[in-house]
């Protein structure tokens, strides 16, 4: 037999946790652990700018042959427009070079595929906590990776001297994986000044900044989010961006990421083109163009784009006001002060609960949240609000 000895590998603390809500039969059950969008009526809804331009699709299309291995041209430039700012040197490329990966998963693991395959680095420093994937990417494509401190358990901050004390023992030419905004699974993102000190500290000790840009638009702004990868790029001749379209078109599962590399000159960068062409011909042969073709449409009309703009503009707004109200309700229930979780971005919080508060969470009340105490704010909703502050007074009150 070729099979039976293969051991069955442990549950995804995130999709497991989905998996047993959804077999709880408590109907009055609330979960907290899923990464995606939703609205008040706890939907992940398609977003009307995305319809609009599935319709142009189907109306206009005219093959289905495959796309370029790094993707269309336009793709690449739109994207590269919506990072840096479209007066930025890296929009005409030269100097950056992009290709369209399946979502930004597959973005991080071409990115790690390409520093591992042409020996760039084989060590990458990577947050303490964070997405639990980024690990299992690194480890996957061959590096080795370190850890350093991000959060403050004490102040619900950011550990910023810690971060940089311990990333000061990196070695020359090491990656460092940062987060551009809305870290997961905190929330917590690096003030103007500290990704200023954080982009010369990066520059001094030739460390290369490898960026996850996974929620561009749903912390402060679409231009306010990107304030730290610009910051890095005055400071550093070259870096990696894994970037996705996920969360701020809704397009979950069209898996729309796109994978940039800026070099020092456009004489290095066409070599590392053709070097990223393989990595990604090995892994996926070509990219998936569905997806990659409602982001060229949407962003490159004027009205479509203003569309999306303003229902991004709504889906922040949802979640910044569900953070003041849990803030609030929690407060004016006894169950502490909370307001730290209005000063975190993007849809996830560390709510300060311990793992056996969510484990009475979970068995008591039907409401799921990951170990950690990482809660996703767009699960909540002005229906389910109430009854998860009760809930939280009650386990934070009998602990």
């Amino acid at each position: 037999m070729f099979f039976d000895r293969i051991e069955a590998a442990p549950a995804d603390p995130i999709l497991g946790l989905t998996d047993a809500f959804r077999n709880d039969p408590n109907p009055e059950k609330i979960n907290l652990g899923v990464g995606v969008y939703q609205d008040d009526a706890g939907k992940t809804p398609v977003l009307s700018c995305v319809k609009d331009a599935e319709k142009f699709i189907l109306d206009n299309e005219q093959s289905k042959s495959y796309l370029p291995i790094t993707g269309l041209l336009e793709f690449g430039v739109l994207t590269r427009a919506l990072i840096f700012g479209t007066s930025s040197e890296f929009v005409a490329g030269g100097r950056a070079v992009t290709c369209h990966c399946p979502g930004g998963t597959g973005a991080l693991r071409i990115g790690a595929d390409f520093i591992k395959q042409q020996n760039v680095a084989s060590t990458i420093w990577i947050s303490d906590p964070t997405w639990a994937n980024h690990y299992q990417i690194a480890t996957a494509a061959g590096l080795k990776y370190e850890r350093y401190p991000y959060y403050d358990r004490v102040t619900h901050g950011l550990a910023f001297e810690k971060m940089l004390e311990t990333l000061d023992q990196a070695q020359e030419g090491d990656v460092v994986l940062l987060h551009a905004c809305c870290h997961n699974p905190t929330g917590i993102d690096p003030t103007a000044e500290q990704w200023e000190a954080l982009a010369q500290f990066m520059a001094q000790k030739k460390l290369l900044p490898f960026i996850d840009f996974a929620y561009q638009g749903f912390g402060k702004g679409i231009e306010e989010d990107a304030i730290g990868i610009r910051t890095i790029a005055k400071h550093c001749k070259e870096f990696i961006i894994a970037s996705s379209y996920s969360k701020n078109l809704g397009l979950y599962n069209e898996r729309v990421g796109a994978l940039t590399v800026v070099s020092a000159d456009a004489e290095t960068a066409e070599r590392v083109n053709s070097q990223v062409k393989i990595a990604v011909r090995t892994a996926i042969s070509n990219p998936p163009a569905h997806g990659e073709k409602i982001v060229t449409t949407i962003l490159g009309n004027d009205d479509l784009r203003k569309k999306w703009v303003e229902e991004l503009a709504a889906m922040r707004g949802r979640i910044h006001e569900m953070r003041q109200m849990l803030a609030d309700k929690l407060s004016a229930a006894g169950a502490g002060d909370f307001s730290f979780i209005t000063e975190q971005n993007g849809m996830f919080s560390f709510s300060g609960l311990n793992k056996e508060q969510v484990e009475k969470l979970k068995q008591n009340f039907g409401i799921y949240i990951v170990g950690s105490g990482r809660i996703c704010v767009a699960g909540i909703n002005t229906s389910n609000i109430d009854k998860l502050v009760s809930a939280i007074t009650a386990v934070i009150k009998n602990d």
